[in-house]
């Protein structure tokens, strides 16, 4: 722990503005001196007490609950106070001050984002994967989103995790017992099965690497941005998958000069949609501001349409300002093609025949709606969603990194357990990497930077 884990905190842990009910929250080894200071009479352990709370004068702030949870029978394993008060912002500032001031003598300062969860962490009353889905329930913009991280919470991803690190240490007391004690020859490959063990391990990884990215797309959603020149119907599109009036539309090119943004879900996914400025010759400078932001969001995106007008096909200018579009639009990722060919106006021209150049094309009109659906299919396809969120687990990229780095080190573990002549030092030390990654899910290998980095996105008061 740093300096700071020893001092007591407190903070305001209910949203800001105004609300029926807030409350104030202090957390430290030993409170009592803060609830004498505060009140004239004992608080029983976990039970609602309702009292005034005063100020140093004794003039009442307000009157409410306080709750006192010793040690470690609390959120953060720690003494706990809370104080239940009217949900005013002056009505809370007016506490706090009040906290503070009672309880200076002892140290007490403002709580730091996330601080209240990082100390249940550092207590063992959560995992740092736990840890992190309190964030995540909060941050949730999803339904779907918002189970898997109480799924997170409640501790079914850090169960699986800890049951194949549990797997992995027994594979490795039988590897490293072979390197400690070489005179008594034990053939762990074959008598205690131990490639078989290896091989599922890598097997049951492979799974929660799966179900993973599928808890990290549920978090972070996809971001898609539409391109294409003024006019083909990019704005009409944004409204038409958003069900609202976001963005101006008219037959004048260039009615959009800056990114319109729009997040909506597909059976749950958070889809991030980018309306760009129409890809052109700039005009004038404010033009040319929101062209160059339009290439930048297209270069950072998940997956690009390039909408293409149906009924300008075949014009000159338009077809040749359409190639200098698509020779300038990223390569195809590792992962697959990201490009996606949007034919729109469907109900005004027809299209012979889509493409059959292997990428991802299709004619749809936003007026009529045709086509959407098969588009709203395409996106989660390229996303790689393909599983429903029931039994899913909140997760970030961090985790999605730990899980694949431990992939590696299993895959590297059995080509050398199914060499003629394996190197049993070699595979006892590809098993620890691999026990070491995946031990930074939950927190067992856990740098104070990333600690740092971890706590700091949380909200005050959390």
């Amino acid at each position: 722990m740093l300096p700071r884990h020893h001092d007591p905190v407190i903070a305001i842990t209910t949203a800001p503005g105004r609300g029926a009910v807030g409350i104030v929250r202090a957390s430290g080894r030993d409170l009592k001196p803060l609830v004498d200071a505060l009140f004239a009479r004992a608080l029983a352990p976990r039970h609602a007490t309702y009292l005034p709370f005063t100020d140093a004068q004794g003039q009442v702030i307000d009157r409410g609950l306080a709750l006192y949870f010793p040690a470690p029978h609390s959120y953060t394993g720690e003494d706990v106070l809370e104080l239940q008060a009217h949900g005013g912002p002056v009505v809370l500032q007016l506490l706090l001050a009040r906290c503070l001031e009672a309880g200076r003598a002892m140290g007490l300062r403002l709580a730091e984002p996330g601080e209240f969860t990082e100390r249940a962490y550092l207590n063992d009353k959560l995992d740092l994967a736990q840890a992190e889905a309190v964030s995540d329930l909060i941050d949730a913009s999803t339904e779907a989103a918002a189970r898997s991280a109480s799924r997170s919470l409640s501790g079914a991803f850090s169960d699986e995790v800890h049951a194949l690190r549990d797997r992995l240490i027994s594979l490795r007391m039988l590897v490293e017992a072979t390197l400690d004690f070489p005179e008594e020859e034990i053939d762990f490959l074959q008598k205690a099965d131990a490639l078989g063990r290896l091989r599922a391990i890598d097997a049951d990884v492979a799974g929660v690497l799966s179900r993973a990215r599928q808890g990290a797309l549920l978090r972070e959603g996809m971001q898609i941005v539409l391109a294409g020149q003024p006019n083909v119907g990019k704005s009409s599109l944004l409204n038409a998958l958003a069900g609202a009036e976001l963005a101006i539309v008219t037959p004048i090119p260039g009615t959009t000069r800056d990114k319109v943004s729009e997040t909506i879900q597909i059976d749950g996914v958070p889809v991030h949609v980018i309306d760009t400025a129409g890809l052109r010759e700039a005009g004038d400078e404010v033009e040319r501001i929101g062209i160059a932001r339009s290439w930048e969001a297209i270069e950072r995106a998940d997956a690009v349409l390039f909408l293409h007008d149906l009924t300008r096909r075949g014009e000159p200018a338009y077809d040749a300002a359409e190639a200098v579009i698509a020779a300038r639009l990223p390569p195809p990722r590792r992962d697959g093609e990201r490009i996606v060919h949007v034919y729109s106006k469907s109900d005004l021209a027809a299209m012979a025949s889509l493409s059959d150049d292997g990428g991802h094309h299709l004619a749809l009109s936003a007026r009529t709606g045709d086509g959407l659906d098969a588009l709203r299919r395409l996106l989660l396809q390229l996303a790689g969603w393909h599983a429903s969120p029931d039994g899913l687990f909140i997760a970030r990229a961090r985790h999605v990194d730990a899980l694949r780095h431990t992939a590696e080190h299993l895959a590297l573990a059995l080509e050398l357990a199914t060499s003629p002549d394996p190197a049993l030092d070699l595979l006892a030390e590809e098993l620890r990497l691999a026990q070491t990654a995946l031990s930074q899910i939950t927190g067992e290998f856990t740098s104070d930077d990333l600690l740092g980095e971890i706590f700091s996105r949380f909200c005050i008061g959390k």
